[in-house]
């Protein structure tokens, strides 16, 4: 079938987990036979980031995203007009190129992109963060994950002291985003990547319609790790791999922080990753065990994952279905995380017991990696067959298309 996926993350210099997972799901239906392009943004270049980005089909320049600010950072309000304008824009550009395609799968930061095409487009989106009821689309504030559910509060999001002024724009912002998402979760499929995201959803809108949702977890592809890394590698013997964006979010100064003091002989953590924290800790804690390796493409990253004795994914936020966890798991590697979100869902795919450890704090955290790292190193070949494979998880998907196409 002719399907085209649609996606604000692409193109981009340094492609995110999202923007992997559209290429490595396109990818993969392009080798079963279909016919799958990628509807992106015109005013990124495309050439500069092919070769990165690794698509096999058509990549379509289709919506603009720049100058989206509508002065919010400077008024210190949600702006209630703004993401239905933008899902709009990514509406019409679909429109403007859904002519023959028997499936269009959006993934992206707009979830209410849906109710502003006709029904007679074949449409289904995925959700891969907790923008279906957060404006900042990951309920993280002030170093802590935010559970607070009530419009008004999203407020002190966009200014410390809001006022009845601010806090009334907002919140008018906030409640007009939830309920046109929840329209479009009632008049169209919607795949969620972890069932915690759709609790977090229907905790925040309890009312909403959610019989056309679908819960299909994050993928790796299998055998492009297999032509990375081989069938068998050895491990380094104390080595932590901490892969991720360097920000509050992410955890990797509290880790950092509360690890350092129980770092023995032997054992070096080795940092990948860039973002705005990286200077900050780089300058705080860099040194003979704690290296930092900056931003890596996307094959070496798998490299060193193969060869970690323990990774770390000390990630503060609730994430949504972190790949990190399971590329650790397919590689056979110990993985430690915190026991949040979607990750003890991921549990599911472990290959050996005690895989997947799962800490109820930072504490926690760092006690289960030093205990994983004073073991032996586990050595294991990699499997012929993983349940979070692109394989397995992609025939669920086309079976929604089926549904959606028939």
């Amino acid at each position: 079938m002719r399907i085209l996926m649609v996606t604000e993350d692409l193109p981009a210099q340094q492609v995110g987990g999202l923007g992997k997972h559209v290429v490595t799901l396109a990818n993969h239906l392009i080798c079963l036979g279909h016919e799958v392009d990628i509807l992106g943004r015109s005013d990124r270049d495309y050439a500069s980031s092919r070769d990165e980005l690794g698509f096999k089909g058509r990549f379509i320049e289709g919506f603009t995203m720049s100058r989206n600010g509508w002065k919010e950072t400077q008024l210190g309000v949600f702006m209630p007009p703004k993401r239905p304008a933008l899902a709009r824009r990514i509406a019409d550009a679909i429109l403007a190129h859904a002519d023959g395609y028997r499936i269009v799968h959006y993934h992206g930061h707009l979830p209410m992109v849906g109710r502003y095409l006709p029904a007679s487009i074949p449409f289904v989106q995925t959700r891969h963060d907790q923008g279906s009821e957060c404006v900042m689309h990951i309920r993280f504030r002030q170093g802590n994950v935010c559970e607070l559910t009530d419009p008004a509060s999203c407020a002190r999001c966009m200014h410390a002291a809001p006022g009845t002024i601010r806090t009334a724009v907002s919140a008018h912002a906030v409640i007009r985003y939830r309920r046109e998402v929840a329209e479009t979760f009632a008049q169209r499929p919607t795949i969620f990547v972890s069932d915690f995201l759709r609790r977090n959803f229907t905790r925040a809108v309890p009312r909403a319609v959610m019989s056309k949702s679908h819960v299909i977890h994050n993928f790796i592809d299998l055998k492009r790790l297999m032509q990375v890394v081989g069938q068998s590698a050895d491990v380094k013997p104390g080595s932590i791999l901490v892969a991720g964006r360097i920000d509050e979010a992410k955890g990797f100064g509290a880790f950092l922080e509360a690890l350092r003091p129980h770092l023995i002989p032997g054992v070096v953590v080795d940092v990948v990753g860039d973002g705005p924290d990286r200077p900050r800790l780089e300058s705080a804690y860099a040194s003979e065990e704690i290296r930092f390796s900056g931003w890596q493409a996307y094959e070496e990253v798998i490299r060193r994952t193969r060869v970690a004795h323990v990774c770390v994914v000390p990630s503060v936020l609730e994430e949504s279905c972190g790949t990190t966890v399971l590329e650790a798991l397919c590689l056979g590697r110990p993985c430690i995380a915190l026991a949040r979100g979607g990750t003890p869902e991921l549990a599911a795919y472990v290959r050996y017991p005690g895989q997947l450890a799962l800490a109820k704090d930072m504490s926690d955290l760092v006690q289960l990696t030093m205990a994983a790292v004073k073991r032996e190193p586990v050595s294991r070949e990699m499997p012929q067959v993983f349940g979070a494979d692109v394989v397995s998880i992609a025939a669920k998907i086309v079976s929604v298309y089926e549904e959606i196409a028939e």
